[in-house]
């Protein structure tokens, strides 16, 4: 496998948050290609420059409310599933599930993230009412202070690294327009952790040491035990939303009304969620299908080959090591 080129990266000393503008501090973070875009370091994580501008504004200025959810996820990690099912479940008191926003907007243009929201100011979030269902690809550590000293509620959603890597590989190279990274060159670098919001497993580590030590404040869910058993992980998520479902609401099935409307197969049969665009930026052009690509378990046997998968599992196990955290 092709390994990177150690004259790609550029690893000056990270420069610590002054009265420059943020993106002049982007501009001399370390840098390294060989995905369709470059990333930024910046406090231990890989990041899209763009992004990396954003979260240090957020930093800086996000009021957090004692009563916000946040929706935290490694990217192609069950995300646009989350968003689904957490506003159907907080809402469901507001809209028929025969006429439901689902049924004709894209998931993550009814919950943004935090730090792209979609053809939207990030002051936004300042004018939507409370309770707010806000979502986020960042690590716990870099999420605003405010989120903390409030004890907002986090959902986090993990997923089995070798199918999420497999998505991620896919979603870049689908969305970057004449820009592609080879599987294995992707790949090599996955495994030194260099990836969108990576390293990969320390992202998942925050959150679910988080969660042991603050139960109450952090729900820390699987994808592939959620694909397993919809209706309960369904009802799970309800209860720690604080909206737990009725006796009268279980007997009338609404927690399997929630799990079909918010299903895979239900969202990428719509024609809003299959066609256009969410946005674009220059050479990238985020297209509403590429949210919906498979959603399989063990997809990654279709992609990679068993040493690969051994590598990962590996490397993952020892990062792991400890934690009491399997995937």
């Amino acid at each position: 496998m092709a390994q990177a080129k150690e004259s790609e990266t550029k690893m000056p000393t990270e420069p610590v948050i002054s009265s420059e503008s943020h993106l002049d501090l982007v501009s001399k973070l370390p840098t390294r290609e060989g995905l369709p875009l470059s990333l930024v370091l910046y406090k231990n994580y890989w990041l899209l420059p763009h992004h990396a501008d954003k979260i240090m504004l957020l930093q800086d200025s996000f009021n957090a409310r004692p009563d916000d959810t946040i929706l935290a996820t490694n990217p192609k990690c069950g995300t646009t599933w989350l968003k689904a099912l957490a506003f159907t479940i907080t809402n469901r008191s507001r809209y028929d599930f025969s006429n439901h926003p689902l049924l004709t907007s894209h998931p993550h243009e009814i919950i943004s993230f935090l730090e792209v929201p979609l053809g939207k100011e990030l002051t936004y979030v300042e004018k939507l009412p409370s309770p707010r269902l806000l979502a986020t690809h960042m690590p716990l550590s870099l999420l605003p202070k405010s989120v903390a000293n409030h004890g907002c509620r986090i959902v986090y959603i993990c997923r089995e690294p070798k199918d999420a890597f497999v998505s991620g590989w896919h979603f870049g190279n689908e969305i970057h327009i004449g820009r592609s990274t080879d599987l294995d060159t992707a790949f090599n670098m996955f495994c030194e952790g260099y990836w969108p919001n990576g390293p990969f497993w320390d992202h998942c580590l925050e959150y679910w040491k988080e969660s042991i030590a603050r139960p109450d404040r952090v729900l820390f869910l699987k994808y592939e035990e959620m694909m397993a058993d919809p209706v309960n992980s369904v009802k799970r998520l309800a209860t720690f939303l604080g909206d737990p479902f009725t006796g009268d609401e279980e007997e009338g099935g609404v927690p399997e009304e929630v799990v079909r409307l918010c299903s895979f197969k239900m969202l990428s049969e719509l024609q809003t969620n299959m066609i256009g665009e969410l946005h674009r930026r220059e050479n990238v052009v985020f297209k509403k299908s590429a949210y919906f690509r498979r959603g399989k378990v063990g997809d990654w046997v279709n992609h990679m080959s068993e040493e690969m998968g051994r590598k990962l599992d590996y490397i993952v196990e020892e990062k792991f090591k400890g934690s009491g955290l399997l995937l």
